[in-house]
């Protein structure tokens, strides 16, 4: 059950949120994806009520991470 759970979560992600500049991300294997999306070494921090993830700048994926990042943030939240 977790396996497949994770497999929908990976799918979604690649079809909601991987585009414009998060199309390299659109267009790898899974166990791509999981190399250069998840396994990036982000430190999340909170700062004025706000919390923010801090990807570094030497990661060669580090604009599209970002960029997926701020597709998620700005789906609707359900009425």
């Amino acid at each position: 059950m977790a396996v497949m759970l994770a497999a929908d979560l990976v799918a979604w992600t690649r079809m909601l949120a991987c585009a414009g500049e998060a199309a390299v991300l659109a267009l790898c294997e899974p166990k791509a994806l999981r190399y250069r999306f998840l396994h990036v070494a982000a430190r999340l921090t909170r700062s004025g009520r706000r919390r923010r993830v801090k990807i570094p700048e030497t990661w060669p994926w580090a604009v599209a991470i970002v960029a997926v990042f701020n597709t998620i943030a700005a789906i609707p939240k359900p009425a």
